[in-house]
C-alpha cells in the first residue's frame, strides 16, 4: 500500500508540480533540467515496485523494448505529420506491463525521440502526457484487451488528451501565464492537428495491440513477469 500511494503521489502530484513551476519560475533555457527532474521522478515509481532477481531484470529489458520500438515508431512516421504510434505502444506497455511501466515507457518516449525532433519548454508536458497515458491503460487493461471498441475509444481520447495537454504548454509559455481565451484559441486552431492525431492512434492500436499484446503476454507468462496493479 505504501508503494502504490508513493507512486501516485509522484506521478499526481510530484511530477505536475515540477512542471507547472517549470513553466512559471524558471526561464525558457530551463527546461533541460525541468525534463531531467521529470525523468527521474518517472523512474521512482518503476524501481520501487522492481522485484530483485531474473524476473525483474527481464521486465526492465522489455521496457528497455518497448521504449525504443515506441522512439523508432516516431521516427519511421515522420514523413506523416501527426500520425505516429507512440501513443499505442505506451499504452500497450502499461496493459501488459504495468503502471510503473507503462508510464516510464511514455516519460522515456518523448525525451529520447525528441533528441531528433527537438528539445525544448514542450519536452516535459509531453513526458507527462504520454506517460499519464500509459498509467491509465495500466487502470483500464481488463477492458481494453476485452474490446476494440473500448480500445478505439481509448485511442481517440488519448489523442484529444494529449492535445489538450500541450495547448496547456502553448497557454503557459506565451507569456507564463495561464488565459483561459488563449486557451480556448489553441484548441480550435489545433483542432485539425487533434483530429488526425486521434485518429492515429486508433488505427495503431488496432493494428498493433493483439500482436504484441500476445507476445508480451508469452514472454511474462515464460519468464515469470506479471502484471502489477496499477
Amino acid at each position: 500500500m505504501g508503494k502504490k500511494i508513493l507512486k501516485y503521489f509522484i506521478i499526481l502530484a510530484c511530477i505536475p508540480a515540477v512542471i507547472f513551476l517549470g513553466a512559471f519560475i524558471f526561464s525558457e533555457k530551463q527546461y533541460a533540467w525541468v525534463s531531467i527532474a521529470v525523468a527521474l521522478l518517472s523512474c521512482v515509481p518503476f524501481f520501487a515496485a522492481f522485484e530483485k532477481g531474473r524476473s525483474g531484470t527481464q521486465k526492465m529489458i522489455i521496457l528497455a523494448v518497448m521504449t525504443a520500438l515506441s522512439v523508432v515508431g516516431r521516427f519511421a512516421f515522420s514523413f506523416l505529420p501527426h500520425f505516429k504510434p507512440v501513443t499505442a505502444i505506451v499504452v500497450i506497455c502499461g496493459m501488459y506491463l504495468g503502471g510503473e511501466a507503462g508510464f516510464l515507457c511514455g516519460a522515456l518516449s518523448a525525451l529520447i525521440s525528441n533528441f531528433m525532433f527537438g528539445q525544448g519548454p514542450w519536452t516535459p508536458f509531453q513526458m507527462f502526457a504520454w506517460g499519464i497515458l500509459g498509467l491509465i491503460a495500466a487502470l483500464l487493461s481488463k477492458l481494453l484487451k476485452k474490446s476494440k471498441i473500448v480500445l478505439c475509444i481509448y485511442g481517440v481520447l488519448a489523442g484529444a488528451f494529449y492535445s489538450v495537454i500541450m495547448d496547456v504548454w502553448s497557454t503557459l509559455w506565451a507569456d507564463g501565464t495561464f488565459n483561459i481565451l488563449r486557451f480556448g484559441a489553441n484548441l480550435v486552431s489545433a483542432f485539425p492537428v487533434t483530429i488526425i492525431y486521434m485518429a492515429s492512434n486508433a488505427v495503431f492500436l488496432l493494428l498493433l495491440a493483439k500482436p504484441m499484446g500476445n507476445k508480451l503476454e508469452r514472454i511474462t507468462v515464460k519468464y515469470g513477469i506479471y502484471q502489477k496493479k496499477a
